[in-house]
This record gives structure tokens, sequence and C-alpha cells, in this order.
């Protein structure tokens, strides 16, 4: 399998925004062969008929999902696919030896019971589904280098807890204060047609969806909990602004301590992320915009302190396709496989 020591992998779902951007940076990985496409509805079309800007770039043919061949040739697979289809395919690749890892919310949750009351389903792989780790590697980096099985994290997830988890771990904030306010852009509805998403609609406007019961809130919940070690409830409200990529997730906070200034909390956030080489905190009075992370895998931080309040600001921003998705997926196989953290995947993004 694979070429010149290459480790060969496959994706499933290869036809949405998340799986053309992992074939776009895959192809560029120096340790990877990308080998495999699979999806039912587009089976049998060269991929570069779904995306035309791909052609004489990827030559590779849509392929049924046949679970035997697909272990057969490929040593990791990433499942791209709507909730509730990935629990059913990853147990039978696992045992086959493969490593998965899942970019829907399928294995996103230690208590299966969260995930059947937010995306319903009829679930059989407890067991297997015990074995899965979070993919947020600046938490959970070791983890991930010892699993076989990823349950790569939502997109306002990971620009919200990348935000969050400084404060929690270290007990700085109370918790239950905290406030999520974010933003997205239009690719996060994906690429299937809906009226909200259509230029026409979504365009010279801003505006709030699934206020209260979005359903990366007991994502968000269930990690913040692990790192306060107590259960722990936040407000998370989300918005679709008029860009086609991009995150910003602005996170309010009651400190424990009135006392600290926002010096204090850039010297923190310095030293929680010093091992992290993806998440870039902001010096002083400097706040990220979506711009800077479009293209690439990084995620900006800036903080804020308001004495008057006493509360802390957080601002982070992700590319909602890259860090939030893809480029994640990619860092999490780099530390399975053993490899640098940051090995294809892009640092620098467009700009302007």
């Amino acid at each position: 399998m694979g070429d010149l020591g290459r480790v060969p992998v496959g994706i499933i779902g290869a036809s949405g925004y998340g799986g053309v951007q992992l074939v776009r940076l895959l192809m560029d990985h120096p340790r990877v062969e990308l080998v495999y496409l699979g999806g039912e509805s587009s089976a049998g079309k060269p991929f570069s008929d779904l995306y035309p800007h791909l052609v004489n770039l990827v030559d590779l043919i849509v392929e049924p999902i046949d679970l035997e061949k697909i272990a057969a040739r490929c040593q990791a697979v990433f499942l791209s696919l709507p909730n509730g289809l990935a629990y059913q395919i990853a147990p039978e690749l696992l045992a086959k030896g493969c490593k998965v890892l899942d970019l829907s919310a399928d294995y996103r949750f230690t208590d299966l019971d969260t995930y059947t009351t937010w995306y319903g389903g009829d679930r059989h792989d407890r067991e297997v589904a015990s074995t899965a780790v979070y993919g947020l590697p600046e938490l959970y980096r070791d983890r991930i280098a010892q699993s076989q099985l990823i349950g790569c994290p939502g997109c306002y997830p990971t620009a919200s807890l990348l935000a969050l988890s400084p404060l929690l771990k270290q007990g700085l904030i109370v918790p239950d204060t905290a406030i999520i306010d974010a933003k997205s852009g239009t690719s996060g509805g994906g690429r299937q047609g809906k009226i909200n998403l259509l230029l026409a609609e979504a365009d010279n406007s801003l505006g709030a969806y699934n206020v209260g019961r979005h359903r990366h809130t007991p994502e968000i919940e269930q990690i913040c909990s692990d790192l306060a070690g107590h259960e722990v409830t936040v407000q998370f409200t989300p918005h679709l602004i008029p860009m086609v990529r991009g995150i910003l997730a602005t996170v309010y906070a009651t400190l424990r301590d009135p006392g600290l200034v926002r010096e204090d909390l850039v010297t923190i956030y310095t030293a929680f992320y010093r091992g992290a080489p993806w998440v870039k905190v902001l010096s002083s009075g400097v706040y990220p915009q979506t711009k800077w992370a479009c293209g690439n895998n990084n995620c900006y931080i800036g903080v804020e302190v308001d004495a008057r309040t006493g509360r802390i600001i957080v601002m982070s921003a992700i590319d909602n396709l890259i860090k939030g998705q893809s480029g994640q997926a990619i860092q999490c196989l780099n530390l399975m496989m053993g490899w640098e953290e940051t090995l294809g995947l892009p640092q620098l993004g467009f700009y302007p």
C-alpha cells in the first residue's frame, strides 16, 4: 500500500466543502497519498466534474462506498459525512485496522445519550464510541496520538473552546457566566442548496439562528465541564454573516479576580498555548479578524479586560473550513502518525 513510504488515505464523503478542503490539503501533504474518494450520489464521476477547478490536478474517480475495499487500500480514512452516518461505518473500518477521523458529530460526545438527545439516531456502537478521542489537539494532544478514532470538533466549538480553555482550566472565571457570541461565513452551511444561504437572502444581512438550541452547545459544554472539573452551562448564540469562510467568536465572562488586567491575561494565554503551533495569541490591544485566518490552520486570539464590569472579553478567529474542520482533522492525523503537528498544513493564508 502507498507510494515510497507515503501513507495511503481515503475520504468518504468527499463531495462537500469539508471534503474538497481535505482533498486540497492532502494533495499537498508530503507524507500522504490520497488513494480513495468515496460517495454514493457521485459514484462513477471524476472528482474534477464536481469541482472543475481541480481539472488536471486531481484525477481520482469518486467510488462507491465498499468498506472491504477501502480498508484494504487505506491506512487512515476521513469521514466527511452528514451526522448519523459515520457511526454506521466507523466500527467496521476500525475492526479492519484503519485509523478513522470523523468530521461529523457522531464521535464527539462521551455520553451517547447527549448525542441522541440533540441529533437523534439509534446507537449500537457504545463500545467503539467509548474509544473515541475529541480531536482538539491543543487540549488532548497526547490522547489523540494514542487513538485510532477521532471525533473532530465542530467549527463553532473550536473557536469558542480555544478562547475559553485557559480561563476554565485555571479557574479564572465564574464558569456559568460565559456567553459566546459567534459569527460564521456561509460555507459553514455546506454545499447543498438552502434558501437562507442564497446570495439574495444572505448578502447585506446579519442574523442569529438556532438561538438557545444550537447543536454545538452541548459539545462546547462537555469540554468546558471537563476543563473546569464540574458541570458547566454556557450561553451560545450563532449568527450567519455574509462572507464565504471564517468564524469570529466573542466570549464574555466574569473574572473571579477583578484585579487582573489585560497584560496579565495575555501572559496567561501565551503560556497556556506555548506548545500549540496553531494558536496565535495577539499582543495587548490587538484584536483578530477573520481575514487573517482565511486559508490557513491558525486560530488568532485577542484578549481584553473591562475593569468597569469585571469581565474578560476574548475574541477568537478561525477559518471554519480549515482549523474549524479539515485542517484540524489533518492536524490530528499528524499526531496519530507521530509526525510533526504542522506537517502539510498552510501556515499563511490569503491576504487581503
